[in-house]
């Protein structure tokens, strides 16, 4: 979804037929800003710009996405008519909590890596039509972000590898069929299905929870025999265990806790007059 249809839609949920507010007194020119009630990572500001083009608000930035922020700190100032910053003001803090909530777990992740050289991915658990702007949230973050959809990347899971029946016939296929550009991922559970994988010329292969133990031998396996494959290690990544996953040589580990679990941090506007 496009960054305009994205706010138009947002606006279309919360005003409705028009806001009550409204309908009292002209409007009249306001300036507001938009405050910061606890600290954490900034993303959103591509949308909240997108929003002031669309409805004439003026915008002064205290903050550019990825940047962190404290409590008390004024993040942006906005001007406009009465009307307009009324209604929209529910819709920009949605925007800007829900992304720098994202933000910020992410970016204690990507500390908790920091110095191991291993990228930090997320994955498609994303809410339903959110995914453009949760996975932009993560970059924020200074997270990377996974493939965008089924098109950009084959990626065979466990599900799929039950569907083909000869592994190495179907990647013959597989070249003549997707795009030049577009890489092949295979989800594996164990050394063994690594070394079909590799063999069978899979260029990223995922170690799907996976022991740290069997991790290594992996990236053993990898180093020794297929140097050029790429590592991915995913399931059961927490803060407390992303560190060790980091030390076992892989090239990337992906979660999806980084977007479903983040918890709201708290932002509010005020209004000056």
């Amino acid at each position: 979804m496009l960054k305009h249809e994205f706010i138009e839609a947002m606006l279309r949920e919360d005003v409705g037929r028009g806001d009550l507010y409204a309908r009292i007194e002209p409007a009249k020119p306001i300036r507001a800003y938009i405050l910061a009630k606890s600290d954490g990572v900034f993303a959103g500001a591509e949308y909240i710009d997108e929003a002031a083009n669309m409805y004439d608000l003026t915008l002064t930035w205290m903050i550019q996405d990825g940047a962190s922020f404290s409590t008390g700190d004024r993040l942006l100032e906005i001007e406009g008519d009465s009307h307009t910053i009324m209604a929209l003001e529910r819709s920009l803090l949605d925007i800007a909590l829900h992304a720098s909530s994202i933000a910020t777990l992410t970016a204690q992740y990507v500390k908790a890596i920091e110095g191991t050289g291993v990228k930090l991915l997320d994955t498609r658990k994303t809410r339903p039509l959110l995914r453009n702007f949760e996975k932009y949230a993560v970059r924020c973050g200074g997270g990377l972000n996974h493939r965008m959809g089924l098109d950009d990347c084959l990626m065979l899971k466990d599900t799929h590898l039950k569907t083909i029946d000869d592994l190495d016939a179907y990647m013959a296929a597989v070249r003549r069929k997707i795009p030049f550009t577009a890489k092949v991922e295979i989800e594996c559970e164990d050394l063994a299905m690594v070394k079909r994988a590799m063999q069978a010329g899979a260029e990223i292969v995922m170690c799907d929870n996976m022991s740290l133990e069997e991790t290594r031998a992996v990236v053993a396996y990898r180093d020794e025999h297929y140097p050029h494959v790429l590592l991915e290690a995913s399931g059961n990544v927490t803060l407390e265990t992303i560190d060790a996953i980091a030390q076992t040589g892989v090239d990337a580990i992906s979660s999806g806790s980084i977007i479903h679990q983040a918890n709201w941090i708290d932002l509010s506007m005020r209004v000056e007059g």
